[in-house]
C-alpha cells in the first residue's frame, strides 16, 4: 500500500492475478502468457534487480530489442521497488549514450545492439535461452506453485505512491531532451481512469505498436494489464506498415490499438483503397498526436465498424489527459479533444485567469495525474509546473502547456494551435529553433529556417542561405541540395538528433523573405520550392529514358531501327512509385528514397504500391529501404526475391 493508504500499482496487478490467473496477460509471437506465468517470471526478475541493487527511488535500463520483453522488464522493476526508463533503439549513438549517462541507472536489462555494456538478462528470460516449461509453445499455461521451474519468489518492497514508477525522455523541442519523472500514484491513477474511460475488460487486446521510449508505451501497456486484459506485442520495435497493421490486429484478435494521427490516416487510406473495413474484433482505435482534420474522422464513422477515441495529453501529465468519443457533427469545423480523465483538471486561461467559455487561452492542465518535474533540470520544471492559485488543495500544481485551445458549448476542449514555435512532426513536439541552430553551426550556412513539408506535415523541410554569397542563387528561387553537400550539413544532426527532427529536404535560397510583420514568410518559401518542382518535371531528364533488355546467353541484344524498346522492369515501375509517392517527377534510377523527404510513413505507402505491382514485394517491410533505398537498388532485390521463387 502507499503511504496515503491507497492502493499500489502492485496492489492491483496482483489482484489480475487472483482474478485472472489463467487468463492472456502478455502475447507474443511465440507465447501466450499468462497473469500467472508473468507473475512468476517477473518475480524471479525483481528479485534479481534488487540484489543488484534496484529499489525505491532507483531506476531499471531497459534495452530489449522486442516489445515483450520489455514489458516483463516494467513489471519487474515496479515489484522491486523502483522506476524504469526504457531507451529506444532507434536513438543515434551519441544521444543514446547521453541518455544513458542521465538516468543513472542502478541496473540495465537487455540484449539489444542497443544495449549498455553492463546490461544483462535475468535467468528465465524469454528469448535469451531460458525459456519456463509453462510457457512453451503458443499456448496458455495451465497453471501451477508459484516459485516453480527455479525461479525465485519476489520479496515483498514496501514502495511509497510517491516514489518514481518511470522516467521517459520528451522530444528535447528547445534543446536536450526533458527526463519526465512520473510518480507511481500517477501511474496507477491514470491506468485506472483510462481503463475505465475505454470501458477495458478481461476479453480486451491491446495492441503495442508505439516506438520504445515514447510514452504511449505506457498508454499501451498499463491500463490493459491492471483491468485483466491483454497487450498483443510485436516480435521486434519495428514499424508496421498498413497491411501488417491490419494483418496483425485480425490474427491475434486485438480489440484496442493506438495510432499516431499521420499513421491513422495512412491506415485509413490503405483500407479505403482496397475496399476493406477494419477487423471484426477490433472495435477501438485510439488516435492522437497531431491536430485532425474533421473529414477523415466522418468517413472513418461512416465506414468501419472499429469506433475513434481521440486524445490528447503529454507525457509531463502521464500521457493523454482528454478523450473524444463521440460521432462528430456534420457541421463540426474541428476534431474535439474531448472532456478529461477522472482526477484530471483542464482549465483554458490567459495571464493566469480562467476565460469564458468559448474564448481562447492557454491549456492548463492540473490534478494528481501530474508528472513530479524534470529530471535533473529544476529550473524548467520550475517554468512549467506552476502553483495553481485557482485550486483550494494547499500545494496544487498546473502544468503550462503551450497550447491555445478553447472548451466549446459541449464542454469539450477543442486545439487551436501552439503559442510558441513548436511543431509536431509525427507525433513529436520539436522547437524548429533547435534544428536551425544546428544548420547553421556549419561555416558554410549564414541563416536557416525549418519548417513541416506543406502538403504531408510528415517532414521537415529546411531552406539555408549560404555563407558565401557566390553560392547563392537567384532572388526568389530555391535550388535543392543534395548529394555530398546534404550529408556534409546534415550529419551533425543525424549524429545528435532522432531520425524525425533531421530535415529531410533542403534547399538554398539567397534570402529569408518576411512577410508584412516582419517574420519569415514559409509560404513564399514553399512557392520557390514548388517553382523548382514544377522545373524539375520539365527537365529532359525527368522522364526516364528506356532501357535497353540485357543480352541473354544465345540471343542478341536489339539494335538500332529493331522498333520501340521495352520498359526495364521491374526498374520502371519501381521508379514510377517512387515518383508517385514522393510526389518527385524528376526522381531518376539511383536517385536516394530518404533524400527526397521519403520517411516511414511514405515508406509504409510505397511497400503498399510495390505490392500491388510485384508478388516479390509480398515479404518486404519498410526497413528493406534502409538497405535499397533507390529504385535501382530495390528493383534488384525484388528481381532477385522473384528469382529464388522460381
Amino acid at each position: 500500500m502507499t503511504a496515503a493508504g491507497a492502493p499500489d500499482v502492485l496492489d492491483l496487478w496482483d489482484r489480475c492475478v487472483r482474478e485472472h490467473a489463467l487468463q492472456p496477460a502478455l502475447v507474443t509471437p511465440s507465447h501466450v502468457w499468462t497473469y500467472r506465468s508473468v507473475d512468476r517470471l517477473t518475480d524471479a526478475w525483481a528479485g534479481s534487480l534488487a540484489a543488484r541493487g534496484a529499489g525505491p527511488g532507483r531506476l531499471v535500463g531497459l534495452a530489449f530489442p522486442d516489445p515483450g520483453r520489455t514489458v516483463l522488464g516494467m513489471v519487474a522493476a515496479l515489484k522491486a521497488g523502483a522506476g524504469f526508463t526504457v531507451l529506444d533503439d532507434r536513438l543515434p549513438d551519441t544521444a543514446r549514450e547521453l541518455l544513458v549517462r542521465r538516468t543513472r541507472a542502478a541496473v540495465w536489462l537487455g540484449d539489444g545492439a542497443h544495449a549498455p555494456v553492463t546490461a544483462y538478462v535475468p535467468a528465465g528470460a524469454p528469448g535469451a535461452g531460458g525459456e519456463t516449461a509453462d510457457h512453451g509453445g503458443s499456448a496458455p499455461d495451465t497453471g501451477g506453485p508459484a516459485g516453480a521451474d527455479g525461479l525465485a519468489s519476489r520479496r515483498p518492497v514496501r514502495a511509497c505512491g510517491g516514489d518514481v514508477a518511470y522516467v521517459l525522455f520528451t522530444s528535447g523541442s528547445t534543446g536536450q531532451p526533458k527526463g519526465t519523472v512520473v510518480e507511481r500514484d500517477s501511474l496507477r491513477g491514470f491506468a485506472v481512469a483510462v481503463a475505465e474511460r475505454l470501458e477495458l475488460t478481461a476479453g480486451d487486446r491491446w495492441l503495442q505498436v508505439a516506438s520504445p521510449g515514447f510514452d504511449v508505451l505506457i498508454e499501451e501497456v498499463f491500463p490493459a494489464l491492471l483491468s485483466g486484459a491483454a497487450v498483443v506485442c510485436r516480435a521486434d520495435t519495428q514499424a508496421l506498415d498498413a497491411e501488417e497493421l491490419h494483418t496483425m490486429t485480425a490474427r491475434t484478435g486485438t480489440t484496442v490499438v493506438e495510432l499516431s494521427t499521420q499513421y491513422w490516416l495512412e491506415y485509413a487510406r490503405w483500407l479505403d483503397t482496397r475496399g476493406l473495413t477494419t477487423p471484426r474484433e477490433l472495435r477501438l482505435v485510439v488516435v492522437g498526436g497531431e491536430r485532425m482534420d474533421p473529414e477523415p474522422y466522418r468517413e472513418w464513422q461512416a465506414r468501419h465498424p472499429a469506433r475513434l477515441a481521440h486524445v490528447y495529453g503529454l507525457t509531463e501529465c502521464t500521457v493523454s489527459s482528454t478523450f473524444y468519443t463521440g460521432l462528430l457533427p456534420a457541421d463540426a469545423e474541428e476534431v474535439p479533444l474531448g472532456t478529461p480523465l477522472r482526477d484530471v483538471e483542464i482549465g483554458v486561461r490567459r495571464d493566469g485567469r480562467p476565460v469564458p467559455r468559448g474564448e481562447a487561452g492557454e491549456i492548463h492542465i492540473g490534478g494528481p495525474l501530474l508528472a513530479r518535474g524534470f529530471l535533473d533540470d529544476e529550473a524548467a520544471t520550475a517554468r512549467r509546473f506552476v502553483p495553481d492559485p485557482l485550486s483550494p488543495v494547499p500545494g496544487a500544481r498546473v502544468y503550462r502547456t503551450g497550447d491555445l485551445g478553447r472548451i466549446d458549448a459541449d464542454g469539450h476542449l477543442v486545439f487551436l494551435g501552439r503559442l510558441d514555435d513548436q511543431v509536431k512532426i509525427r507525433g513529436h513536439r520539436l522547437e524548429p529553433a533547435r534544428v536551425e541552430r544546428a544548420l547553421c553551426a556549419d561555416p558554410a550556412v549564414d541563416q536557416a529556417v525549418v519548417f513541416p513539408d506543406p502538403r504531408t506535415g510528415t517532414a521537415l523541410w529546411a531552406f539555408t542561405v549560404p555563407a558565401d554569397p557566390l553560392r547563392a542563387p537567384l532572388p526568389g528561387e530555391a535550388v535543392r541540395v543534395a548529394g555530398a553537400e546534404k550529408d556534409a550539413l546534415l550529419a551533425p544532426l543525424a549524429a545528435h538528433m532522432p531520425d524525425w527532427a533531421v530535415p529531410r529536404v533542403l534547399y538554398r535560397v539567397s534570402a529569408l523573405p518576411k512577410n508584412r510583420h516582419g517574420k519569415i514568410d514559409k509560404r513564399r518559401l514553399s512557392d520557390w520550392a514548388a517553382a523548382e518542382h514544377v522545373a524539375a518535371r520539365q527537365r529532359p531528364d525527368a522522364v526516364e529514358a528506356p532501357r535497353a533488355p540485357l543480352a541473354t546467353p544465345g540471343t542478341q541484344a536489339p539494335g538500332p531501327g529493331s522498333g520501340p524498346e521495352p520498359r526495364d522492369e521491374p526498374l520502371s515501375t519501381v521508379t514510377d512509385l517512387f515518383r508517385e509517392v514522393l510526389d518527385a517527377p524528376g526522381i531518376g534510377p539511383d536517385d536516394d528514397f530518404f533524400d527526397h523527404g521519403g520517411q516511414s510513413l511514405l515508406a509504409m505507402r510505397l511497400l503498399a504500391r510495390l505490392r500491388e505491382s510485384f508478388p516479390a514485394a509480398a515479404g518486404l517491410r519498410a526497413s528493406a529501404l534502409l538497405r535499397c533505398p533507390t529504385p535501382r537498388l530495390l528493383a534488384g532485390a525484388l528481381r532477385a526475391d522473384e528469382a529464388a521463387r522460381l
